[in-house]
């Protein structure tokens, strides 16, 4: 979850059989699990609101569906974001070499 809400590749090195679990971040005695949680917020903040809330549902579905179908709706978000006002500013912020000001529409 944090790597689709950090927009981060995630590197899972497990040995099978894989399991969410292995996948899931770890904090040592130092590093405090609200700090952890502080840091994602951050940055996931800097990302459009309503992709956020995509990756959101879409993380929180994929609990109760078929790879398949979890495809499915992953391709249905990504249309649907790729005509909101957001993704044309993402885009015109990244040319521009600028921060996007997110309209959450």
């Amino acid at each position: 979850m944090s790597a689709l809400l950090k927009r981060k590749p995630a590197v899972v090195r497990a040995s099978p059989p894989w399991n969410a679990s292995t996948a899931a971040r770890r904090t040592s005695a130092a590093d405090s699990s609200l700090a952890t949680a502080i840091d994602l917020a951050e940055r996931a903040s800097d990302q459009s609101p309503t992709s956020i809330a995509a990756c959101k549902r879409l993380i929180h579905s994929a609990r109760d569906i078929a790879i398949g179908a979890g495809l499915v709706a992953e391709r249905d978000e990504f249309v649907a974001l790729f005509s909101t006002e957001d993704q044309k500013e993402g885009v015109n912020a990244f040319l521009e070499k600028r921060a996007p000001e997110w309209k959450n529409r």
